[in-house]
């Protein structure tokens, strides 16, 4: 297991390099810069700066570079000192615009995802233990509403129900005299009143398609000679399930962690603009339409470093739950 971490650890380190430098010139591939997009933006709202203004802000920021030497200075303040630039459009350190809403973005995605194995893995191994009866089509019914029905549409009627019928405008993640007010019992209690919205939204559509996929799983497994071993030994139902085919059933769970960690701290950008929550996503999504390059490709890098992790979590953890894949 050891030589097995070291190697994907090593594989690692030149992934990483090579998507940051992509990214970086993706993020350049568009014409003009953040400058360009700067002053069109301000035409659009009456206002003008000259083209010397425009050549004077480039210098300042070392538009005017390379790409090379701009992406050198860039990830070489990153990893030596820390440092991932300046953002041009919020004219604040990148960090401070990244680390404040990463909280919030991990506390919402970390909760939807618990809730969503929480729902899919004990519906999905009662659809299989339990198939054709009628619980088992309600639940197909709800997983075929669920990954049909598009995230930000459900957003939108979940809002307009708790405002018709609740009478709760749950629109962010805390009402106008708790957004600056500190902690307080007052305030969790604000909270936990929009929160649910954005957890429900988040939470439908993964358990939805892993419900599907944990009752396929466990269709294969318990027809399989081991299990029906088991239950000649006498082992009761619930053991011979729990203890056997959902082991094996749980390899695609373990597999998603490296779509689980970059989620995280993404977020559903779509559902979280509806919503009008403070997360990452609709940030991440500023950038890239402003050419913001060392906000948004800060926001890239950072995802890449948690796919990559997560990449490696879920090969240790299949690697633990599974033995035949550490010979792979």
């Amino acid at each position: 297991m050891i030589a097995f971490i070291l190697r994907r650890a090593l594989l690692a380190i030149p992934t990483l390099i090579f998507i940051s430098f992509i990214a970086f010139v993706i993020i350049q591939l568009p014409p003009g810069d953040y400058i360009t997009a700067y002053a069109a933006e301000l035409r659009h709202q009456g206002e003008y700066i000259t083209e010397a203004q425009e050549a004077a802000m480039r210098a300042q920021y070392g538009l005017n570079d390379p790409l090379v030497v701009q992406y050198w200075r860039w990830i070489s303040n990153i990893v030596l000192h820390g440092d991932f630039g300046y953002s041009l459009q919020w004219n604040a350190p990148v960090s401070s615009l990244i680390w404040d809403r990463l909280a919030i973005t991990l506390a919402i995605s970390t909760l939807s995802l618990v809730f969503t194995w929480i729902i899919a893995i004990p519906v999905g191994v009662y659809s299989a233990t339990r198939q054709y009866s009628v619980l088992d089509y309600v639940f197909t019914v709800f997983g075929f509403l669920g990954k049909g029905i598009p995230d930000f549409l459900l957003a939108l009627i979940l809002l307009w129900i708790s405002f018709v019928y609740l009478n709760l405008n749950v629109g962010g993640l805390f009402s106008p005299q708790f957004q600056s007010a500190p902690w307080s019992v007052a305030k969790v209690i604000d909270l936990l009143q929009h929160i649910w919205i954005p957890l429900v939204v988040l939470a439908t559509g993964g358990a939805a398609g892993l419900i599907r996929v944990m009752r396929a799983n466990m269709l294969d497994e318990l027809g399989k000679p081991y299990v029906e071993t088991a239950y000649a030994q006498g082992l009761s139902e619930s053991r011979v399930v729990w203890s056997y085919p959902v082991r094996v059933a749980l390899n695609p769970f373990i597999s998603t962690v490296g779509w689980a960690l970059p989620a995280l701290f993404s977020g559903d950008i779509i559902t979280a603009v509806v919503l009008n929550l403070p997360t990452t996503g609709p940030l991440l999504l500023q950038a890239l339409k402003m050419q913001d390059m060392y906000l948004a490709g800060s926001f890239i890098l950072v995802l890449s470093v948690f796919t990559v992790i997560g990449t490696l979590i879920s090969d240790i953890l299949l690697a633990w739950f599974d033995p035949r894949i550490r010979y792979a």
